[in-house]
């Protein structure tokens, strides 16, 4: 599918491993990487931007602003914005990865933007990828950069997904196969049963597969693609992509849906991942749900059903983070911010919240978090004295409830 994509662009065969420079569809930085982007582009001298329309920045990761040095990002990366006539996404607008799916990707499209989870976007069938700030800053003046075409592995999900599996069980589950970085550079290509594996839960897929190394993770654009940006009115952007029969591969796994339990990243790699189940006997301070990779409106709703008229448990402080004003408002309308409120739940403004441990939620020393985000490293949230696992978002609302990490299961939704 990645063959395909750059052969769009070149209007000429491709291989894996060949260079090539091809225009994009799609640039955009968040208020982390933005400042060095921009200034990059300074240096580049040009007067403006090669696509404004189709150059975005997004204040996101410290929003609101907790430190007058990140207030000043947010001034210059506005100025910029004004200045370029670029789209600017400002604070409580949400997750850029969140709102480049609800309005920006299209299937065939090729997106770059400076934060490695811009693979996000794969799970609408386009060739999205991270890159560094100085390539950034050359898409954004050119309109166009270099690639190394990726080998692809074919994923073949089989099956359907059991009852309390969601996405992250899926990608944890893969990243543990592969480990850090044993598809570094590849595509992850997904396939099988796709039609049974809803978006929300490809998003969630395809955000996590730089966990491996991957550079992008894509899923087919199909029926169930039509239908997420049908919703979105967005009908015009649907273009089916499917691999040919005979395409090649230099790997080709399978994973039965059937055969996957809830799966948490124990600390402090996302792939050192263990059954829930046998994870009973630890205690957890934090619960974040939240993020761009479990901030969704189906997100929410899981961890509500499960949540409806309990209570969290007694030590145990519950932030939830919605991934963008439309799903926060969203939320609101069915009643599910009331529900997870009700149970004992702070509600933040849509952004990344404690995810990358700027504000909102930094852990104390020796402090246990399970977060429905995408890394555990090593002060990831804003601690390197504290502990962060990883799970789904039913994991993460089970285990409020419980105040330890426990197996979702283990309750009727």
């Amino acid at each position: 599918m990645v063959q395909k994509i750059f052969e769009r662009k070149t209007e000429s065969d491709v291989s894996p491993g060949m260079m090539i420079i091809v225009p994009v569809d799609l640039v955009y930085v968040q208020d982390g990487t933005g400042p060095l982007s921009f200034r990059q582009f300074e240096k580049l001298e040009k007067k403006s931007l090669a696509f404004p329309e189709n150059t975005a920045i997004f204040l996101d990761h410290a929003a609101p602003s907790p430190r007058k040095e990140l207030s000043n990002d947010h001034i210059y990366l506005r100025t910029m914005a004004s200045k370029l006539g670029c789209k600017l996404y400002d604070i409580g607008d949400g997750v850029c990865h969140q709102i480049a799916i609800e309005s920006l990707v299209r299937p065939f499209d090729i997106v770059v933007g400076a934060d490695s989870h811009t693979c996000t976007g794969g799970a609408l069938g386009a060739f999205a990828t991270g890159m560094g700030s100085t390539d950034i800053a050359v898409s954004m003046g050119l309109g166009k950069n270099w690639f190394r075409i990726p080998e692809s592995i074919l994923i073949k999900l089989t099956g359907k997904m059991p009852k309390y599996i969601t996405g992250k069980d899926i990608i944890i589950s893969i990243v543990k196969h592969f480990g850090s970085n044993g598809a570094s550079y590849q595509a992850l290509e997904f396939s099988g049963d796709v039609e049974n594996i809803p978006i929300h839960d490809r998003l969630t897929i395809s955000n996590m597969a730089i966990e491996c190394g991957a550079k992008v993770g894509i899923f087919p654009s199909d029926e169930v693609t039509r239908e997420f940006l049908e919703k979105n009115n967005r009908f015009e952007d649907f273009k089916e992509l499917n691999p040919d029969l005979d395409a090649e591969y230099i790997d080709r796994l399978e994973f039965k849906l059937e055969e996957i339990e809830p799966m948490v990243s124990v600390p402090h790699y996302v792939h050192t991942a263990r059954r829930a189940k046998n994870l009973k006997d630890i205690k957890i301070n934090q619960v974040f749900l939240g993020s761009c990779t479990n901030g969704r409106l189906e997100d929410l709703r899981m961890a509500a059903k499960l949540l409806r008229g309990k209570k969290v448990a007694k030590g145990v402080r519950l932030i939830v983070v919605p991934a963008s004003r439309k799903v926060y408002l969203d939320a609101l309308k069915e009643g599910i911010i009331e529900i997870l409120v009700d149970a004992g739940a702070s509600i933040m403004a849509p952004g990344c919240g404690p995810c990358v441990g700027v504000h909102e939620g930094i852990l104390g020393d020796n402090e246990v978090a399970l977060a429905t985000s995408n890394r555990n490293f090593h002060g990831r949230m804003g601690n390197p004295d504290s502990y962060i696992y990883l799970s789904s978002p039913l994991t993460a609302a089970a285990s409020a409830i419980t105040g330890y990490i426990t197996d979702p299961r283990e309750f009727d939704i």
